[in-house]
C-alpha cells in the first residue's frame, strides 16, 4: 500500500457497529489504545471491515489542536 497520508496506524478491528448510513469501526492500534472511525455502511461492506481483520487507520489532517485543562 502506497498513500500520501502521513499517520497510518495498522490494528485489529474489535468493533464494527453498522448503521442505517454510516458504520462505526473501533480499531485497537496497541494494546488498550483504540481508534474510532465513521464510514459509509458500504466501504465497510467492500473493504469487508469483520472483527478480527488487521486494517490501517489512515489520519489525513490539515489542523491537529492541543489543549489543556
Amino acid at each position: 500500500m502506497q498513500i500520501s497520508a502521513r499517520n497510518s496506524f495498522k490494528g485489529v478491528v474489535k468493533k464494527v457497529e453498522p448503521g442505517a448510513v454510516n458504520t462505526e469501526v473501533t480499531l485497537e492500534i496497541a494494546p488498550g489504545i483504540e481508534v474510532v472511525s465513521i464510514i459509509t455502511k458500504s466501504s465497510a461492506e467492500t473493504l469487508g471491515i469483520t472483527e478480527g481483520k488487521e486494517v490501517y487507520a489512515v489520519v489525513k489532517s490539515t489542523d491537529v489542536m492541543v489543549a489543556i485543562d
